[in-house]
């Protein structure tokens, strides 16, 4: 099965969790997206759509739905995404597509996060995915020296601004033993607006999809 059957298998597999009434929060990236185009088949179960990126929000826009902010639903039922890598524990580095802050703004503002990915981003330590951060432009090679103390190596993403008009930092040769706390340090560095580490607002699901169908792993808390 190639890693696209895999993306589509994850995403139709996650439609099996959206319940009556939800406050759905919408992530980013390619699995995602053949998510929102399969999304009209729960739509009577959505009450409200929370996107966490432009991109995300013209597809949903499409595709034939209504948009809400944030300040406006409050507390989300569920939020879906992807990620760049998920370990055992589900925590996660995500922020390959650039959209990282808002991500992990409506990972914290749901009662359950739901990961759907290819069984390719499944590893025992993070880390080898380079680590995104969203800076402050001017923050830029301050940070950078910060991150080279941990062991990185920063990266500007060239031609690359958020959708906060903010740069991203990708760190290279990290490995992630503490998620928990690396996430902390970097975000307790001036000029960091967040990092892509997901590890205080871990995934409460993850969906895998492998060759043989999708697997499900599940944390309480």
């Amino acid at each position: 099965m190639d890693q696209n059957t895999k993306k589509q298998k994850a995403a139709e597999a996650v439609l099996d969790y959206i319940t009556n009434g939800e406050s759905l929060g919408i992530g980013s990236g390619s699995t995602v997206d053949i998510l929102i185009e399969n999304l009209s088949k729960v739509r009577n179960k959505i009450h409200k759509v929370v996107s966490s990126s432009i991109k995300s929000t013209k597809l949903l826009e499409a595709n034939g739905f209504e948009v809400s902010e944030l300040r406006d639903v409050g507390k989300l039922t569920k939020y879906i995404d992807g990620a760049d890598e998920v370990n055992k524990d589900l925590q996660m580095i995500k922020g390959g597509g650039g959209a990282l802050t808002r991500e992990k703004i409506l990972a914290h503002a749901s009662e359950k996060f739901i990961c759907i990915v290819d069984d390719s981003k499944k590893v025992d330590i993070l880390g080898t995915f380079p680590l995104p951060i969203e800076v402050i432009p001017m923050s830029r090679s301050s940070v950078s020296l910060e991150l080279i103390k941990h062991g990185g190596r920063p990266v500007l993403r060239e031609n690359f601004i958020s959708d906060n008009s903010n740069l991203i930092l990708d760190i290279h040769n990290l490995q992630i033993m503490e998620p928990i706390k690396l996430e902390r340090d970097i975000n307790n560095i001036p000029g960091v607006v967040t990092n892509g580490i997901f590890a205080l607002d871990h995934a409460h699901i993850l969906l895998s999809a492998n060759d043989d169908g999708v697997e499900v792993s599940e944390l309480n808390a």
